[in-house]
C-alpha cells in the first residue's frame, strides 16, 4: 500500500504554472493605504520573524496573515523593499513545525486552536514556496510535506477538521482553513487526492442553510453567519465550482450583510476573494464599498485599529492590518491562490 507520505509527490515538471493576469493598479488612495499598512506591520515584526496581537504571543497564524498581506503587493522573500520582512517570517514558520507530527504551532503553542494556526502557516508556506531562493526553498519543502500529510490524516469521516489533529469533529472555519491550505499545497506540486477535496466540499455544502442561503458553523446548527458563508463561497470557487447552485444566493446573504461586525475581518479576508471570482458588477460594487468602508478607519500610523468600530471579533490590529491589505491587494492577483 502506498503510504500518504509517498504520495506526496512534487509533480511542478509535469503541471505548468498558470500565466498569472498583469497586476492591476490601486486608485492612489488605496495604494498610499497599503503602502502605509505594510510600513506598519513590518515595524510591529517581533525579532525572531513573528508577529503578535493581545494574547497571541508568536503566532503562526498572525504571521501567516501577514506574510500573505506583504505577497498580495507583490513582496517576496528578500527581494524589494520589504524583502527582509518577509524572509524572517518565511523562516520563522518553517521552524514553527512540531518535531513531533509537524503541526505549524511554533513553541509557544497555538491555545488548543492549532489547526486554525496550521491551516493558515500551510497556505502561507504554499504561496512561499519557490519564491525564496534554493536555501529557503530547501528549508521549506520537507516542513510543507509534513504539513500537508497531517492535514491529510487529521480529515474527519465526514470531511471536516476542527481545532486538533484528530479526525473527531468538525467546523466549517477549521475546515475552509485546510481546504485552502491544500489547495495551495496542490498548486505549489504537492499531489493532494480528490476524494480529499471532495469530502471535505460535502462537509461544506452540509453547513448551508437553504432557506437564506447562508453557510452556519456546523451542519443545522446555529444560524448562518456573514464570515461562514464568505468562507464557503471562497472555497467553492477555489475547488472550481464556479457554477455552484449554491453561489447566486449565498452573494444575495454576503451583501446584505456587508456590515456585519462579527468577525468583520475575517469574513472579508473569504469575501474579497470569494466576491472577485464572481466578477462582474457584483464584484465591482462589492470593491468600492469595500475600500469606502476601510480607508477611512485606517489610523494615521497605518494600522486598522482594535476599537469596534467595525469589529468586535478580532484578536488585535495585526490581524485587522493584515487582512486589511489582503483584502484591499485583491486587485492586484500577486499571490497565486488568489488568483481568477
Amino acid at each position: 500500500m502506498i503510504s500518504l507520505l509517498s504520495a506526496l509527490v512534487f509533480v511542478c515538471a509535469q503541471t505548468p504554472a498558470p500565466t498569472a493576469p498583469p497586476p492591476a493598479k490601486l486608485d492612489q488612495a488605496t495604494r498610499l493605504a497599503v503602502d502605509k499598512a505594510l510600513a506598519w506591520l513590518a515595524s510591529k515584526q517581533e525579532p525572531d520573524g513573528s508577529w503578535s496581537d493581545a494574547e497571541h504571543r508568536h503566532s503562526t497564524a498572525i504571521c501567516s496573515f501577514a506574510v500573505l498581506a506583504f505577497l498580495s503587493d507583490g513582496h517576496l522573500p528578500g527581494r524589494g523593499k520589504h524583502g527582509e520582512t518577509v524572509l524572517k517570517a518565511a523562516r520563522f514558520l518553517a521552524a514553527s513545525a512540531n518535531p513531533v507530527n509537524g503541526c505549524l504551532v511554533g513553541s509557544r503553542g497555538a491555545h488548543g486552536r492549532d489547526m486554525y494556526c496550521h491551516g493558515m502557516a500551510t497556505l502561507a508556506l504554499g504561496q512561499l514556496w519557490g519564491t525564496g531562493g534554493q536555501a529557503l526553498d530547501d528549508a521549506i519543502r520537507p516542513v510543507l510535506e509534513r504539513a500537508v500529510l497531517l492535514i491529510l490524516q487529521s480529515q474527519n469521516p465526514q470531511g471536516g477538521w476542527r481545532y486538533l489533529p484528530t479526525p473527531n469533529d468538525a467546523d466549517i472555519s477549521a475546515t475552509v482553513m485546510q481546504v485552502m491550505a491544500l489547495r495551495a499545497a496542490r498548486n505549489s506540486g504537492l499531489h493532494v487526492p480528490d476524494q480529499v477535496m471532495d469530502k471535505a466540499i460535502a462537509y461544506i455544502s452540509s453547513c448551508r442553510d437553504p432557506k437564506t442561503g447562508g453557510y452556519s458553523y456546523q451542519p443545522k446548527q446555529n444560524a448562518p453567519e456573514f464570515a461562514r458563508t464568505a468562507a464557503g463561497i471562497c472555497v467553492l470557487h477555489l475547488c472550481a465550482r464556479h457554477a455552484a447552485d449554491e453561489i447566486p444566493k449565498a452573494v444575495q446573504y454576503l451583501e446584505s450583510r456587508f456590515d456585519s461586525k462579527h468577525h468583520f475581518f475575517y469574513g472579508h479576508y473569504y469575501a474579497s476573494h470569494a466576491m472577485h471570482q464572481v466578477g462582474g458588477k457584483s464584484w465591482e460594487n462589492w470593491y468600492k464599498r469595500l475600500v469606502n468602508k476601510l480607508l477611512p478607519e485606517q489610523a494615521p500610523d497605518g494600522s486598522w485599529p482594535k476599537n469596534g468600530k467595525l469589529d468586535t471579533s478580532s484578536p488585535g490590529p495585526v490581524y485587522q492590518t493584515a487582512i486589511a491589505v489582503i483584502a484591499l491587494a485583491v486587485p492586484q492577483q500577486f499571490v497565486p491562490i488568489y488568483q481568477r
